[in-house]
This record gives C-alpha cells, structure tokens and sequence, in this order.
C-alpha cells in the first residue's frame, strides 16, 4: 500500500517548511506532493531545492483550494492520499497507523484520526474528542451517512483524514463551487458511498488555529449556513424510505439544530447580537434541543469509553 501526502499551499512558505518535514520525516516510505496555487512568494524556489523526494506541482493560474487539492490528486501515484494543508503538519508515525488500520480493514475508502489543534507557533490549544469505542473504530459504508448527519463519525479537517485515490476518482474530487471549509467535508460525503469509514483514536495530526486562517474569518451565521447546506448534502444520500422507516430527524429539525449549537457557540462567546439573532426561534422548540442533548450525550460517552479505568485501592 502506497500513500502520497499531498499539500496544498499558498503564500504560506514559513508554515509549508513545517508542513514538508513532517510529511518527510513519516516513520514509513510516502511520495509527498507539494501543490503551489501560484504563490508569489519563495514558495517555488523552496521546493525546488528540496530535489527528488518532493514532487513539485504549480497551478498556472490560482485554482484555490479545492482545485488546488484535485490537481495534487491528479500527478500523485498513491493508493491512498493524505490530505495536509500547508498550516497543518503530522505526527511522525501518521501514516504507518492509518496504514496499518486499512491493512485490517480493506473496503475502507476513508480514515480518520483525532488531532491536536495548535496556535501558529506550535502551542497545545485543545484536542478533538474521540470517535466510538475503542482505539479503532469501524464504521460500515451503510451507516456512515447517519452518522455523519447525527456527527457520531464526523470524519474531520485534511489534517485528519486519509482517502482511497480511486474513491476520490469515482466521486468527482472536490467541488470546486464549494466554500473553503466546506469543501472537505463535501467530499467525505460523497466518497462514503464507496466504502467503509475508519477512526483512529489517536491524535497523529496538528491543526493550526490562527487569525489568518479561513475558519477565523466567517462569522457564527456564515458557519451555520454552509452546516445546514452540508446537511442537506448528507441527508440526499440516504434513501427517503431508510429515513422514514429508521425515524431520521426531518431535515428541518437538523437545520434548527444547527443554528441552537451556533447559537449557543456565540452566546458563550458573549457576541449577543449573533447569539440572539441564531437562537430565536429555534431555541424556542424542543426537537432541536433534544437533538442537541442526543448528540452531546453520544459525544460523551465515546470520550468515557477511552478513559483508563483506575485500579480500586
């Protein structure tokens, strides 16, 4: 099995040398392909220099980033892709993990870790919490759908995620259309109809959280209204009859949903104007606050099934 870590940069080159090692330094042989979405900085220069073990791909004009992540998919030979933004970096034994779990599981299309989300100079800010039991965990391609709309499999950022190259292929790649931020999660969407999920319930990706990040940048209602878009992407793949037959949450409740977190979000963060103008009227109805307990309670529970249990005295 053969993966290409594939980074996508632009004018970030200081971010993209730690970017590089990272994906140099992996404890397993990988083909690493730098995508340079027409930089303008030393960006070119830089990996050039770097000589053979980087493959080096320029767009001729700016594709942004989901073209720019098709066009890394493109000229890489691997048989799975490992998606790394040029802020982002790996832990050193990512991909011999992620390796090792599809070894166990081959109908995986996609694989997931937790992460470590971190300032721009490398400093612990928080840790995403686990997914499911267990150190691995298996999500069947019929299942992984629900899943992601209740976000009991949220797949996560590039950082985190591995995918099948042929999967990626028969899906379409990313939507250039789509909004950065979104665009990921749009394609994990549609490469799950080709195969099984898998979790890693262990942190072996960085994620940068900083003010020239995109995700800074949209504000509370601009989050919410690419989530329900999103939403309403996940729920057109699960079949109307499955829906009904299984009790789904109506897409109206899911969207309501939506806004309450985002309207909670920005109520903690005392932005009370956002905050009053997402949760009204929704905070008002009582299915999306019970959607809200369902999600959060599953949440805990899969965090409380990693907790090593102490020995009694």
């Amino acid at each position: 099995m053969k993966f290409s870590i594939v980074i996508t940069t632009y004018n970030r080159l200081e971010f993209l040398k730690r970017a590089i090692a990272s994906a140099l330094n992996q404890t397993v042989p990988c083909e690493v392909v730098v995508v340079d979405d027409a930089s303008t900085d030393d960006t070119e220069a830089y990996v050039r220099s770097l000589g053979n073990p980087v493959i080096y791909h320029r767009n001729a004009t700016n594709l942004n980033h989901a073209g720019s992540v098709n066009a890394g998919v493109e000229v890489s030979t691997g048989d799975w892709i490992k998606f790394l933004d040029d802020d982002d970096y790996l832990a050193e034994d990512c991909v011999e993990k992620m390796g090792q779990a599809i070894a166990q599981h081959p109908q995986a299309v996609l694989c997931s870790c937790r992460s470590i989300q971190v300032d721009e100079h490398g400093h612990e800010l928080r840790r995403t919490g686990a997914v499911g039991p267990g150190q691995m965990f298996y999500v069947p391609q019929a299942a992984i759908h629900y899943g992601m709309l209740l976000e009991q499999t949220p797949i996560g950022t590039p950082v985190q995620v591995a995918a099948q190259r042929q999967a990626f292929l028969k899906a379409g790649g990313w939507d250039i259309t789509m909004t950065t931020n979104y665009d990921d999660i749009d394609a994990w969407v549609r490469i799950a109809a080709y195969g099984d999920a898998l979790f890693l319930n262990d942190h072996l990706a960085y994620r940068t959280l900083w003010s020239g990040g995109f995700e800074q940048r949209k504000n509370f209602k601009g989050r919410a209204e690419l989530n329900v878009i999103i939403k309403e992407r996940i729920y057109s793949h699960i079949p109307a009859e499955e829906a009904q037959q299984s009790n789904y949450p109506s897409i109206d409740i899911i969207s309501q949903y939506v806004y309450l977190h985002w309207g909670l979000v920005a109520l903690s963060q005392r932005k009370l104007s956002m905050a009053s103008a997402l949760l009204f009227p929704v905070c008002l109805k009582l299915a999306p606050w019970r959607l809200l307990w369902q999600i959060r309670r599953t949440r805990r529970h899969a965090e409380q099934t990693l907790v090593p249990k102490l020995p009694i005295a």
